[in-house]
């Protein structure tokens, strides 16, 4: 089925439908990575978003029960070079056509994703729609020029109820923004004691499960929409160790006096260098965000900048002067991407510990 991408700018690209037939409409960003598309399309993060991938071949290696990284996918749309139909892997269970159909998300291929991706490094994201090979062009730009997308993203992807993960080590209350199974796994591996909280628990609801730590999720959106949360950090802060993880970062930022700013057009992929300032080491990251710390904003707070992003030198880690607290902005449980981050959850069990003793 013949299906084209209009942006809000005007530009159309044409190209062959996947998934389902039905038009859908986000925010459009690009992502750098060759492998990971299945762990992409089931990230809570891209909630809203029509994701560009800037790898041309799609789905080679298919579909498969283990790489989910949520239930439901809370992707809008995927925009691929070519989509492969016959994929060869021997974990494969069905193609990427067809879990969008049994996931009725659409998708397109066959257009030119280095143009598109160069448009949105010059102008930066912009709203998109994938629709019918008959729509009208100039009717759906202006249409999507006064779109105005949900702000309450992590309300849509955070779990309505709590949830436990049981473990014999230490009591971590996960608070689910938007969480990746994948940190459910580090976690698990490190036998922790998860229980699983929504995004809009109180400190006081959180302290009262007892916890020997925090964990803040990652998950989607502009992290000044979510101002309970920071009333939450700021009742936490102190009482028990934290962990932050991107928009977890960014909201620990905010909750202690920092201020955060839209990227041009964001990180995501999982190829991104980052320097840890304190060993003085380099990490090879997975990342997925479109918002930053402000790091002059953190001159006026009891935050130390121990990360910073050597793409661009944007903030990518903080720590409390203060309270056992710290934060990254990218993914150490990977899920998709390289593991070399993968410490930061033995270092949060040794807060922990030390927080005890």
């Amino acid at each position: 089925m013949k299906k084209k991408l209009i942006l809000e700018s005007g530009e159309v690209f044409h190209g062959e439908g996947f998934g389902t037939e039905l038009e859908t409409a986000g925010e459009v960003v690009f992502n750098t990575g060759m492998t990971g598309y299945q762990e992409l399309i089931s990230d809570p993060s891209y909630c809203g978003q029509i994701v560009c991938m800037t790898y041309p071949l799609i789905g080679n290696y298919g579909i498969n029960r283990d790489d989910y990284e949520s239930i439901e996918p809370a992707i809008k749309g995927l925009i691929v070079k070519e989509v492969c139909d016959l994929p060869s892997n021997f974990r494969t269970q069905i193609t990427l056509d067809e879990l969008f159909k049994k996931k009725n998300l659409s998708g397109i291929s066959g257009i030119d994703t280095r143009r598109l991706t160069r448009i949105l490094r010059n102008s930066g994201v912009v709203k998109g729609k994938i629709v019918n090979a008959d729509a009208d062009e100039n009717a759906v730009a202006e249409e999507l020029k006064s779109t105005v997308f949900p702000t309450n993203q992590v309300e849509m992807v955070s779990t309505k109820t709590p949830y436990a993960n049981p473990g014999r080590g230490f009591k971590v209350v996960l608070v689910d923004f938007g969480s990746k199974l994948g940190i459910i796994r580090e976690l698990s591996q490190r036998n922790c004691d998860i229980i699983v909280v929504s995004q809009d628990t109180t400190a006081e609801e959180i302290l009262l499960m007892d916890p020997d730590g925090i964990m803040l999720s990652n998950g989607p959106g502009d992290p000044e929409d979510n101002p309970h949360a920071l009333e939450m950090i700021r009742g936490l802060l102190g009482k028990v160790p934290i962990f932050g993880i991107c928009l977890g970062h960014q909201l620990i930022g905010l909750a202690c006096g920092a201020k955060t700013f839209k990227l041009k057009f964001g990180h995501r992929g999982g190829n991104h260098p980052v320097l840890d300032l304190e060993k003085n080491k380099v990490s090879i990251t997975s990342q997925n965000h479109g918002y930053a710390v402000d790091q002059e904003s953190l001159k006026d707070t009891d935050l130390i900048e121990t990360h910073i992003a050597l793409n661009d030198r944007t903030n990518e880690g903080l720590k409390h002067k203060i309270y056992p607290c710290f934060s990254v902005q990218y993914h150490p449980e990977a899920s998709p991407g390289p593991e070399d981050a993968n410490y930061l959850f033995d270092e949060f069990i040794d807060l922990m510990e030390n927080f005890k003793k």
